[in-house]
């Protein structure tokens, strides 16, 4: 794991939270912007100085502070907030009942209890829906493929949306339980993919291509949707 500092630095476009990283893996200076907290991300390899990163970033300053003024407004898993539900606006509502769990009626997501655990309980319950969802479509995909997963893990990654361990464990975000149906079903069936081939080569895609008929369309709704979802909670 990259050592991490983190500091709020008034930079030429304005007051930012920047993360200085240091990482052994990391072979030169970089500079990024955490698209799920808007948090300038600098890395360096174990022996550079600090010196070299605060040039990177005050020579990307007028980068840095466009793509912090491009990231999707934040959404707090409040009542009132929207929020999407297979690529769906479903409207959070708290009804205020003492019980009842979270369920979905129409396009709300009606939410009880109290109103200080309706982010954790929204949170728990798109986590739920996601598990149910993506482990019942990489089972499906697997058997047409006639491959076996290990297990099916469900994170909250932020630079992935899904992948495949060495060991065939198939592990996915989330958060693609607000995306589309046909987002999830090729962001699943690329991963289920590798079950077979651990390579992007020709094969590999050959047998991806079976799996899911949507992989420009998908990838060019994240492209375009993707950070949008890492802001959401």
């Amino acid at each position: 794991m990259p050592e991490v500092l983190s500091e709020i630095m008034s930079l030429p476009g304005g007051p930012a939270r920047v993360e200085w990283r240091r990482s052994s893996r990391a072979r030169r200076v970089s500079l990024r912007v955490n698209p799920a907290d808007g948090a300038v991300i600098v890395t360096l390899p174990m022996r550079t100085g600090r010196q070299a990163g605060l040039s990177l970033l005050m020579d990307h300053a007028d980068w840095v502070a466009q793509r912090i003024a491009a990231l999707p407004q934040a959404v707090a898993l409040s009542d009132g907030a929207e929020v999407d539900l297979h690529g769906i606006p479903h409207r959070i509502r708290h009804t205020g009942q003492s019980r009842g769990g979270v369920r979905v009626e129409g396009s709300e997501i009606l939410v009880s209890g109290g109103a200080e655990f309706l982010p954790r309980r929204v949170t728990d319950f798109l986590r739920n829906e996601a598990r149910t969802r993506l482990a019942s479509l990489a089972l499906q995909k697997a058997a047409m493929a006639d491959v076996h997963p290990k297990r099916v893990v469900i994170k909250d990654t932020r630079s992935r949306w899904g992948s495949c361990a060495p060991d065939r464990t198939l592990s996915f975000c989330w958060r693609l339980i607000m995306a589309p149906d046909f987002v999830q079903d090729y962001v699943v069936g690329h991963e289920v993919a590798h079950l077979r081939h651990m390579n992007h080569g020709p094969r590999f895609w050959a047998l991806a291509e079976t799996l899911t008929a949507h992989r420009d369309a998908a990838d060019a709704w994240l492209k375009r949707e993707g950070s949008r979802l890492l802001r959401v909670g």
